[in-house]
């Protein structure tokens, strides 16, 4: 994972996996929530529920290059700590730049 270019992990199904936030990605989850301002996603982002976490971590996994395992991401084993602290280390590269 290349932190610089806002990469992280995250171990799924016992394999790491790269998470980005892309513009894409960031596209993505707020078409998903229905958010057109920043603002509205942020608050959002503050109360994920399962289903929701799900979406976010497969738009940053398609992100990452790892589109097939978005795919396929609801049958697979995944941390949900894990997973929730995979998505804000993301946002926070992410966003850093």
């Amino acid at each position: 994972m290349n932190a610089s270019r806002g990469e992280t992990g995250l171990v799924i199904g016992g394999r790491a996996r790269r998470l980005c936030l892309t513009l894409g990605a960031l596209a993505e989850i707020e078409a998903a929530f229905g958010c057109v301002r920043m603002s509205e996603l942020e608050a959002r982002m503050r109360a994920l529920s399962a289903a929701d976490l799900v979406v976010v971590l497969a738009a940053l996994l398609r992100g990452g290059g790892e589109a097939e395992m978005a795919d396929a991401l609801r049958e697979s084993d995944v941390q949900p700590g894990a997973a929730a602290r995979a998505v804000a280390d993301a946002f926070r590269l992410g966003l850093a730049g």
